[in-house]
């Protein structure tokens, strides 16, 4: 039998299952927040914080992560919160920037929660059968605790998680606020495969992702503060990396931009958020999509945000 809480959540889940079509902002029902991308089986998988602040509040209140997903990148489903900040025991507040990754039939979801027992921001590891989720704690523990990293003083310098995983097996996730840092996952995607390490990039504060193309890796980032996108060029995942130069620039009424890249159905992307809802703001955003285009040398053309967004491309076997 389920319990009150989780019935909740199922109801909750139903409730929000309906289609809906969208151009920018994708959602209009709720603001949404920090996305995180995975294409899986002929569908794009949008992970999102659900920002809950009233328009009078001076700070983020973030307590679950939703799911969408679309086979066509103009159609979303919604698939409720398959995991908020009570995935993870030790945790005891702030659903924040995420991302996730599929291994062996699993999909793991890295997360940002506020420690309920170290100062500070930590990052987490939930697991899932399902990209729709339930999802539940990997780990029993922070895989990153603020205090294993000293470049800063600041609580909320490991934040923003980003996971990749080359074409030889090895994964490595990517965090940070102001210094940028990484370290090699073992095969389990839980436990690290060596030791932290730092990289140096041109006015880091936030939001790192990195992808490939063919034989060149892409390390994007939000630099300042109101953020904008920009990006370097290497020859493996850890570099060493080029500066290239502006994705996206920074938006009106919300300091903060956070993106995710991927490739669907023959097409590249970028989710972004802004703060064109009515009633957004810094602590009310809203996801985004545009279409991302590559020059012949293989550098990222600008991309302008559109009311549009990118137009339908249905995947083979799409019904929505």
């Amino acid at each position: 039998m389920l319990k009150k809480s989780a019935l909740a959540t199922a109801v909750a889940g139903l409730a929000l299952c309906a289609p809906a079509t969208a151009g920018n902002p994708l959602f209009s029902d709720i603001f949404t927040a920090d996305p995180a991308a995975l294409v899986d089986n002929n569908r794009v998988y949008l992970y999102v914080g659900h920002d809950e602040a009233k328009p009078e509040d001076k700070d983020y209140v973030l307590k679950e992560w939703r799911v969408y997903s679309s086979c066509d990148m103009k159609n979303w489903k919604a698939h409720g919160a398959p995991l908020n900040v009570q995935t993870f025991a030790w945790a005891k507040a702030d659903a924040w920037a995420a991302d996730i990754t599929k291994r062996n039939g699993k999909y793991y979801f890295y997360a940002t929660v506020e420690h309920k027992d170290k100062p500070g921001k930590a990052i987490g590891v939930a697991v899932s059968d399902s990209p729709t989720g339930p999802f539940k704690d990997a780990r029993g523990s922070a895989i990153i605790t603020n205090d294993m990293t000293k470049e800063t003083d600041i609580a909320w310098d490991d934040i923003d998680p980003a996971v990749f995983t080359d074409k030889n097996g090895q994964a490595y996730l990517y965090w940070g606020n102001q210094v940028l840092k990484y370290v090699k996952l073992k095969p389990n995607m839980i436990e690290f495969e060596g030791p932290i390490r730092t990289v140096a990039v041109p006015h880091f504060t936030e939001a790192s992702y990195l992808h490939r193309r063919g034989n060149t890796y892409y390390l994007s980032w939000s630099r300042h503060f109101p953020e904008e996108t920009v990006y370097s060029t290497g020859p493996s995942a850890t570099g060493p990396w080029t500066y290239r130069g502006l994705i996206m620039e920074k938006n009106a009424n919300v300091n903060t931009i956070h993106h995710a890249i991927v490739d669907f159905n023959g097409k590249s992307y970028i989710f972004y958020h802004n703060a064109k809802l009515p009633g957004g703001a810094e602590f009310r955003r809203s996801v985004a999509v545009e279409e991302l285009h590559y020059n012949a040398d293989g550098t990222i053309r600008f991309v302008p945000q559109t009311d549009e967004g990118p137009a339908g491309n249905p995947a083979p076997g799409c019904q929505g």
